[in-house]
């Protein structure tokens, strides 16, 4: 077979998950798993919570205000430097991608993917990484606009497969519980899941590629 005709490997995609499968489980932590994750999701979300202010005019009348969080911060801020500048400051990037990273442990911990409690800082057993954007190569600077929009068909895919994924996760609870395994190709969709709503997390709202995400649990 010639060079030419020699097919070129698939590009990955910019954003990537990938769990370590663990055969013996922990069945005490797996009962109490609901109880157990409730301290590391108050971390969270005291870290990406926004605030919520309430003012009182001289009238008597009641002003509240609402802001949107860290997250809606970072994707508002960064679509405005894209669209404006053409840039994506590297430690936005930096701080945007160890937030995804550390929400993807509490993730994976909380849906029984692993027995590892999750970590501020290290790695552990979910790996999950983003390639870095070079703006004005790789993103179009009017794309983030209608972003969000385009990626609607992933959305309403993704709703359908989290309703599939939770009664996949109650089956695995009780195999867990009863056998000590997590059955491997429940396992599999869940990651699959998982990294399938990474990818359009990537496209709509963290930004870092302009590549459409695939309809694969791949």
């Amino acid at each position: 077979m010639s060079e030419e005709s020699v097919p070129s490997a698939p590009t990955a995609y910019p954003a990537r998950l990938e769990v370590d499968y663990t055969v013996d489980r922990n069945r005490v932590t797996t009962l109490f798993r609901l109880v157990l994750v409730i301290p590391i999701a108050i971390v969270y979300g005291v870290l990406t919570a926004g605030a919520t202010t309430t003012t009182y005019e001289e009238t008597g009348k009641t002003m509240t205000t609402t802001s949107g969080g860290i997250v809606a911060g970072l994707f508002l801020a960064t679509l405005l430097m894209i669209l404006f500048r053409q840039r994506y400051p590297r430690w936005w990037f930096d701080f945007a991608r160890e937030l995804t990273r550390f929400a993807t442990r509490i993730g994976a911990y909380f849906v029984l993917l692993t027995d590892e409690y999750p970590s501020t800082v290290d790695e552990q057993k979910v790996h999950l990484d983003i390639d870095y954007p070079t703006v004005e190569r790789d993103l179009n600077r009017w794309l983030p606009l209608v972003k969000w929009f385009l990626a609607i068909p992933h959305y309403i895919v993704l709703f359908f497969l989290s309703v599939g994924a939770f009664f996949v996760v109650i089956f695995a609870w009780f195999a867990v519980l009863f056998t000590g395994h997590y059955p491997r190709g429940l396992f599999d969709f869940v990651v699959g899941v998982g990294r399938w709503g990474l990818r359009v997390n990537a496209y709509a709202f963290l930004l870092v590629t302009d590549q459409y995400p695939p309809f694969s649990l791949d």
